[in-house]
């Protein structure tokens, strides 16, 4: 018998904006080998995170997704969905509500942050008192002149590929002290879970660094002009990858078109200050879409006409703090609500 570490994660129920919170669970396995049905279910007290209240307060963690921890020995994360004591979904459990049972949505998430020092509150490479050089030479560099966080960058992917996540690649952004990372999964859910995951990793390396990490969609203030950050959605179901037809494709973005104000009220906070037809955005007061056109609300990527229409879709409004779980499932139903 060995001892393995089994850590919990969840999201909590703060509005709009919800947090990850973990614990770690103990316990004694004969060559366990890291499926959900060798572990169980948990609980917690949610009146801490805003999702019971204090006279009947246990919630409980459902496994979905377990992945090893490669920091630990012994160690695994475990992504977890919240339930109520009634065995029903919380309300604040956005993947309970995504309807892709058959994993037909295809997600690849392109997460952008702002890699911040704690000491000086600031984003890495900015002076403490003033700017560094405006943005421009940022973007994909390399060297110490306009290159900063690349330690951090690198532990974290190599984290990301030891546990087993589908991690597609990194960038430095386009503003100073800012990254991307990108995920891609075949199934909206696991998605979701894969992104959820990723992002504990960093924020849990940023322990060690003394750093943290802002995925506000606008950190440096929305007069300002640097690029915000984003968490765009590419996405196909097999109509996309398989139709070959633009007529099919318009059509799919249409039914985006009446439902914009459902999408942006999950696609994360704040992200008004981000959206403004500026900085490669659209308004978010408008809705468009274009084959190649980073400054619309949707992007069809030249690859996918090039193949014949045949491909994905990029939404770009989704923010940087936006919950992929959230995100995933508005799109899913607006991808099934078109008329083809």
């Amino acid at each position: 018998m060995a001892k393995i570490k089994l850590e919990y994660i969840w999201l909590d129920g703060y509005f709009p904006t919800q947090n990850m919170r973990s614990k770690t669970k103990v316990e004694e396995h004969e060559n366990f080998k890291g499926t959900l049905e060798e572990i169980g279910n948990w609980s917690f007290d949610g009146s801490s995170t805003r999702q019971a209240e204090g006279g009947s307060s246990d919630c409980t963690l459902v496994p979905v997704a377990i992945y090893p921890d490669p920091e630990r020995v012994n160690g695994w994360l475990v992504m977890t969905e919240v339930y109520n004591a009634d065995g029903t979904p919380h309300e604040s459990n956005g993947r309970a509500t995504i309807d892709d049972a058959d994993d037909d949505f295809w997600f690849g998430f392109e997460q952008e942050y702002f890699i911040m020092d704690t000491a000086t509150g600031l984003p890495l490479g900015f002076p403490i008192n003033g700017y560094p050089k405006p943005q421009g030479m940022y973007y994909c560099s390399v060297g110490g002149l306009n290159t900063h966080g690349r330690d951090l960058v690198e532990e974290h992917a190599d984290l990301c590929i030891q546990a087993g996540l589908n991690f597609e690649g990194i960038n430095q952004e386009v503003a100073c002290g800012q990254w991307e990372f990108q995920l891609f999964a075949k199934g909206a859910k696991l998605a979701g879970d894969e992104l959820w995951i990723a992002r504990y990793l960093l924020d849990r390396l940023t322990e060690k660094y003394g750093y943290y990490i802002e995925y506000h969609p606008k950190p440096l203030g929305k007069d300002m002009d640097w690029n915000g950050s984003g968490m765009h959605a590419n996405f196909s179901n097999s109509i996309l990858r398989t139709c070959g037809s633009r007529e099919i494709y318009e059509k799919i973005c249409e039914a985006f078109r009446p439902v914009v104000e459902e999408h942006i009220e999950v696609y994360g906070e704040f992200n008004d200050q981000r959206l403004t037809g500026k900085h490669e955005t659209a308004s978010i007061h408008d809705f468009s879409y274009g084959i190649s056109d980073r400054g619309a609300s949707i992007r069809i990527p030249l690859i996918t006409v090039n193949k014949g229409w045949k491909g994905w879709l990029e939404d770009r409004r989704p923010a940087s703090n936006g919950d992929p779980y959230k995100i995933a499932a508005r799109i899913v139903k607006t991808v099934k609500s078109a008329k083809v």
